[in-house]
């Protein structure tokens, strides 16, 4: 069987450092001005840290990939020519594009590095993959309006090109990401396919009638109004066996804005339905949606991979995802005999708590919480606090451990 890919987002180089280590292959990420995933906090990935990133990823063993993918207009162009000894310094292993200018001076500036098509291009159908592959693509990645027995037959018609496919994470409400709601509502200051979207499909609506002004009716019974555009998460967790034999080349995770836990937590669970697959042929199905229940989601859904999704694939109650469990610190290294965390979401002396490592998984219980500034005894640990704390049990390898709450304690989340 050959090697699938597992590719995993990376908004930081924090992000791709974890992401490799719970178990990516490889990483995408954006850089400022040419990416749909504005960032705006944290360790972002810029011109100066570019090929930090690309070769802090390739000394951990993994690929990087560059995303150049919003639609350009002229003064873009201009702006990524002014860059291209910058990327090409670089060196990532592949740019994601979806702009034909830009796939122009990619081509003739940057020849030696991989071109893959972002799913930005709404590629349907085998005879598109043929013009990308004949236009010098290896990689297209495919929209997600696609059904999997659809990708096999692409893969059949093509199959000295790798496919791509979004397997896990947020889905737009427009047809591949082709959405101008975000430009509309905020006048243009925060346009979708630049980078800016505001996620207007996330937004609560009422129903007015014109010729009441002031009287808002609801849609749907619901004092939060109604989320009527709101699509759920994609989660194929169950279905990679399916995939790989599909022909998929490589399985995708979106989320570059979410967090460092998100990222962690993702990998690790697609990471392992992947490798049993392919070791053993089985999947422990109800293990993988309980691990991915606890990471931030809008409830689950296969979108149009599996069945024709209907009004069943929306979250109509809420926006913003709820995760299963808190994530609670981040071991920093361990010291005099207890672990230095940098706590995420406050927790307490004799509270359980869960440990996850990219080779671990288990329960165990805070005994001890010293602020790491006064060193006294504490009864919590605070969010963004630095403390040590003792615990009942650490791992073996306590580089890359994440501590979560026990337990899924949103039932919706389940």
């Amino acid at each position: 069987m050959k090697k699938i890919e597992l590719l995993l987002p990376g908004g930081s180089l924090e992000k791709c450092e974890y992401a490799i280590k719970y178990g990516a292959d490889a990483v995408y990420f954006g850089t400022v001005d040419f990416s749909l995933r504005a960032l705006r906090k944290g360790e972002i990935i810029t011109d100066d840290n570019m090929k930090s990133c690309v070769d802090l990823v390739h000394s951990l063993g993994a690929k990087a990939y560059l995303t150049l993918n919003i639609y350009s207009f002229n003064e873009d162009i201009e702006k990524l020519i002014s860059k291209i000894d910058i990327i090409k310094d670089a060196n990532p292993d592949g740019i994601l594009i979806s702009d034909f200018g830009v796939l122009s001076i990619v081509k003739k500036y940057l020849p030696d590095i991989d071109i893959h098509i972002s799913t930005q291009a709404n590629t349907l159908n085998s005879e598109a993959v043929k013009f990308w592959r004949d236009f010098g693509a290896k990689r297209v990645v495919l929209a997600r309006e696609l059904s999997i027995p659809e990708i096999a037959k692409i893969k059949q018609d093509v199959p000295e090109i790798e496919l791509e496919v979004f397997v896990h994470g947020s889905q737009c409400v427009s047809f591949s990401g082709r959405c101008l709601l975000s430009d509309y509502m905020t006048n243009g200051e925060r346009k979708a396919n630049k980078g800016g979207c505001a996620q207007p499909c996330r937004w609560s609506y009422k129903l007015i009638e014109e010729t009441r002004p002031g009287e808002y009716f609801e849609i749907e019974q619901n004092d939060r109004g109604t989320h009527i555009l709101s699509p759920k998460d994609l989660a194929l967790i169950n279905y990679i066996p399916q995939l790989i034999d599909a022909g998929v080349d490589s399985l995708k995770i979106e989320g570059r804005t979410k967090s460092l836990y998100y990222v962690s937590a993702a990998a690790k669970t697609y990471r392992k339905a992947i490798d049993d697959y392919v070791n053993t042929g089985k999947s422990d199905e109800e293990f993988n949606i309980q691990q991915l229940a606890k990471i931030g989601n809008r409830g689950y859904t296969t979108g149009f991979y599996i069945t024709k999704p209907d009004s069943n694939g929306y979250s109509y109650d809420i926006s913003k995802g709820l995760a299963g469990a808190d994530f609670l610190c981040l071991f920093l290294n361990e010291e005099n005999g207890m672990i230095k965390v940098h706590t995420k979401n406050k927790f307490y002396v004799g509270d359980e708590v869960e440990i996850i490592t990219p080779n671990e998984l288990f329960t165990t219980k805070v005994l001890k919480i010293i602020d790491y500034n006064t060193n006294e005894e504490q009864e919590f640990s605070n969010t963004n606090y630095v403390s040590l704390i003792k615990f009942d049990r650490i791992p073996k390898d306590i580089k890359y451990a994440l501590v979560r709450t026990v337990g899924i304690k949103n039932e919706r989340c389940s």
